[in-house]
């Protein structure tokens, strides 16, 4: 073990040589020094910050010792711009009196028919055959049967 690693010290020592020796032939390294002369960064032009002012507001000199106990008056008008948010449309409910469940006799034989096609499928995929209960598709609209002419005549057989 310490032979190949003194052995492999001795391959990369001559690769650095060799590496070195062809860098100095092609002379790269002065052209990178040159290169470094010759675009010096120039100093950005980088805008003075100026200091913030803070304004005094002038009040009136108060002579009246009556009025010197209140505070000076603002006369400044403020108006507050108040974030009116639009109102949500009342998102429309599903109702669920008149929903159809499949009875136990069709969901039998549905489960009957995906376990024939798994039993019928490759082994070498893999594979997995679960029912679906009504909660998985109460809200699925992307399980819905499309609606339209075609749809209707070809998959209603």
């Amino acid at each position: 073990m310490v032979v190949s690693k003194v052995k492999y010290e001795e391959l990369r020592r001559q690769r650095v040589e060799d590496n070195q020796r062809r860098l100095e032939e092609l002379c790269l390294s002065l052209l990178s020094q040159a290169l470094k002369t010759v675009h010096s960064p120039k100093p950005s032009n980088k805008k003075k910050a100026k200091p913030r002012v803070t304004r005094t507001e002038v009040v009136r000199v108060r002579r009246s010792l009556r009025v010197a106990k209140t505070e000076a008056p603002v006369y400044k008008e403020v108006t507050y711009h108040e974030q009116v948010q639009p109102r949500r449309a009342a998102c429309s409910r599903r109702d669920i009196t008149n929903r159809v469940y499949a009875s136990d006799e069709r969901r039998a034989g549905a489960i009957e028919k995906a376990e024939k096609l798994e039993a019928s499928l490759e082994a070498e995929y893999p594979r997995f055959v679960r029912p679906m209960l009504p909660s998985h598709v109460s809200g699925g609209f992307w399980l819905e049967k499309p609606s339209g002419k075609r749809w209707n005549n070809d998959i209603g057989r």
